[in-house]
């Protein structure tokens, strides 16, 4: 069969795959760094299916006790059929009612628990319903950002352990296999709150909260920052006057330009 010819039955193959489907094959390849590489039953021209690190197992030793030629039931976490190639998860076969539940939650969804650990990547959270995790001290996950409408730098500036919160739903994190969950989509948006009341060319005046390579951000209202490009001459700190050069609802930006200059429009 040449190259063409594979590539369009690879491709045929993974269409009849879905998120979810169990899928049973041999571990032709394991790496630690990598973890296995599977030729799927169906499919023996040649490896389509890969077990990433943490998806082998979360029992302590068996990853390392995967061995060549070893038979595996994994889950299908991703097909992607332009790299010719499926992410599978044992770790899900290992606790198929954490990714029951995981797979039940639906966006939007209000999840209820209490802060279990503050890490610097973020919070977990012991959800109220549904099974524990195997690993992590909760089935919920927030990161840094989703945390606070405002800019964020520690999670114990917005949370602290043993705090009951309710979240919205994200996703199901299939690699970590939990839910990843937004405090602050609970809450109102101070930006969307601000931007209605304002208008392109309307004078205002901020405080320089930080530089970036495309340049400064000023803080014009609480919880409310703009951008103002090349700007010189202005440091963090400082209080000066800008107009409002555009407004991005949707993306929640705000472009600034100095009082005293014409706006820039993005």
């Amino acid at each position: 069969m040449d190259a063409a010819a594979d590539g369009r039955a690879a491709r045929d193959f993974l269409a009849t795959l879905g998120v979810g489907d169990l899928c049973g094959g041999t571990a032709t390849e394991v790496t630690r760094s990598h973890g296995l590489v599977v030729t799927l039953d169906g499919f023996p021209a040649r490896p389509l299916g890969t077990v990433g690190p943490l998806d082998v197992s979360w029992r302590p030793g068996v990853p390392a006790a995967v061995r060549a030629g070893q038979r595996i039931t994994a889950e299908v976490i991703a097909v992607e059929p332009g790299e010719e190639r499926v992410r599978l998860s044992m770790a899900a076969t290992e606790n198929p009612e954490l990714w029951a539940f995981l797979k039940a939650r639906r966006p939007g969804e209000i999840l209820s628990g209490t802060v279990a650990s503050l890490q610097r990547f973020g919070v977990f959270v012991a959800l109220d319903e549904g099974p524990a995790h195997p690993v992590f001290p909760g089935v919920g996950f927030i990161t840094i950002p989703q945390l606070s409408w405002h800019r964020v730098e520690e999670a114990s500036d917005v949370v602290s352990t043993g705090q009951r919160v309710s979240c919205a739903f994200l996703q199901f994190d299939t690699w970590n296999g939990e839910a990843r969950l937004s405090l602050r989509a609970t809450r109102p948006d101070p930006f969307l709150a601000f931007a209605d009341g304002l208008t392109v060319g309307q004078s205002l005046r901020g405080r320089v909260t930080r530089s970036l390579p495309a340049g400064v951000l000023v803080r014009i209202a609480d919880g409310v920052e703009g951008l103002i490009r090349q700007a010189r001459a202005v440091r963090p700190g400082e209080e000066i006057a800008v107009v409002v050069a555009g407004i991005d609802r949707e993306r929640r930006r705000l472009v600034l330009s100095r009082h005293e200059t014409a706006p820039d429009l993005p």
